[in-house]
């Protein structure tokens, strides 16, 4: 008999969103996998949970791995844990779980708390169709060539992001989705400084700049897809481009496809110029 591996989700700020379920299986397990065992020390010691913990994050996870597979198939139960959150959402944790399907190990979650779903359920934004993005490119060039692979999707996106660089993807979002696109940003969620404010991205820019002390803390960025008329005009506009510059000049193709279908005249020329 083989042992099982529960991937348990942690609270996102608030330690009481623990469950109940989840606090059992913490104490029941032979032992604790976390991401920082140092932080995950705050958690355990909070519900008098003293089962070992060992370290399990991005850089020692292939080795880690391994060891864990070893115990599970030697019948010792383990936990997955993350700092906040539920494991391998934007966490450590693909490369044991796919391990463990391989070796025919059970994977029993514990859900709980997901910041990314817990900004959308407070949004306002539509949630019956969403696409989780994870956190957006580090780099601009990088950046703004993920969000113009988004900018027709009619999803809502969602993004996870950091203090330091909320300000330039707030930046580039305007400039890939348009200053007028409907966004929640979600921050601190379930701690003493949640806020979360609703308005279009330039609205949102605007009131980060002017506002120095809501630029701390974990953001998850909520965005309405693009309506689904635009991305058929978009689709329209380019299947006409394409049929008129074989046979006029870039700009005079451009400038008709502009009156039939409305799309953006700088859009349309730079996919000519394509």
């Amino acid at each position: 008999m083989t042992g099982i591996l529960y991937i348990v989700a942690t609270p996102i700020g608030n330690l009481t969103d623990l469950s109940a379920r989840a606090i059992d299986t913490l104490k029941t397990v032979a032992y604790i996998a976390a991401e920082d065992t140092r932080h995950s020390k705050i958690l355990l010691n909070h519900f008098a949970i003293r089962t070992p913990l060992v370290s399990y994050h991005e850089h020692n996870e292939t080795r880690a791995s391994e060891k864990l597979i070893q115990d599970l198939k030697n019948g010792l139960s383990i936990a997955l844990i993350t700092d906040a959150g539920t494991p391998l959402i934007s966490d450590p944790g693909y490369t044991l779980v796919t391990k463990a399907h391989e070796e025919h190990i059970r994977v029993s979650p514990i859900p709980g708390a997901s910041a990314a779903i817990a900004a959308l359920s407070v949004a306002g934004i539509p949630s019956e169709r969403f696409a989780f993005e994870g956190f957006l490119p580090a780099k601009k060039m990088q950046r703004i060539a993920c969000l113009q692979a988004l900018v027709h999707e009619t999803r809502t996106l969602i993004f996870y992001e950091t203090p330091h660089r909320i300000l330039d993807a707030l930046h580039d979002l305007c400039d890939c989705l348009g200053e007028t696109r409907q966004a929640t940003i979600a921050r601190e969620i379930t701690k003493l400084f949640e806020t979360i404010k609703h308005d279009n991205l330039l609205g949102l820019k605007t009131w980060l700049e002017k506002n120095p002390e809501q630029q701390k803390g974990e953001f998850v960025l909520i965005i309405a897809g693009a309506s689904e008329t635009k991305e058929k005009d978009a689709v329209l506009a380019e299947k006409l481009l394409a049929q008129l510059t074989p046979h006029l000049p870039l700009s005079q193709a451009v400038k008709i496809v502009v009156e039939v279908t409305g799309v953006k005249r700088n859009k349309l020329y730079a996919k000519g110029l394509k």
